[in-house]
């Protein structure tokens, strides 16, 4: 007699068994690749950068909702535990310079002396950036002449 009770629960745990095993496949995307050799800030800014690559671009913007180009840099810095100014000029007069930029750094671009736009240095001539209304954050190459004429200076904060 006590065979027959427990049946129930073999066939109980046999069916809870099968049913783990038969999980949806799960496609695996590769993480996106960081530059070797730098600090653990720099992987999460640029982790965090890379993540928000599709966010719709929202003037004032500093969530995962919508971002612009100082809130990308705001929202990435502040995932890495650094807090920078709020506006893209506000960073430029802050921030410490550097004359080469490594990954992470942030790049400044205007006219004069003020930066109206910012963004986040990725390694290999490439900058992530949130272009402006109507556009997503995006990866875009700095060997064109449009951010060549406009580039002030780059700054660093992250170690």
């Amino acid at each position: 007699m006590p065979l027959t009770r427990l049946s129930p629960l073999f066939a109980l745990f046999a069916l809870l068994l099968l049913a783990g095993c038969a999980s949806k496949d799960v496609a695996m995307t590769p993480a996106p690749s960081l530059p070797s050799g730098i600090s653990m800030e720099r992987a999460l800014i640029l982790s965090h950068a890379q993540q928000a690559i599709g966010t719709p671009y929202r003037f004032g913007g500093n969530s995962p909702d919508g971002l612009d180009c100082s809130g990308l840099v705001e929202m990435t810095y502040r995932a890495a535990g650094i807090r920078v100014p709020r506006t893209a000029d506000g960073q430029f007069r802050a921030l410490p310079q550097v004359d080469a930029p490594r990954p992470g750094d942030l790049l400044f671009f205007g006219d004069g002396n003020k930066a109206t736009h910012v963004g986040i240095y990725g390694g290999n001539r490439q900058m992530i950036h949130a272009p402006g209304s109507g556009r997503a954050v995006v990866s875009v190459p700095l060997d064109i002449d449009y951010w060549q004429q406009r580039f002030l200076g780059a700054a660093s904060v992250a170690p």
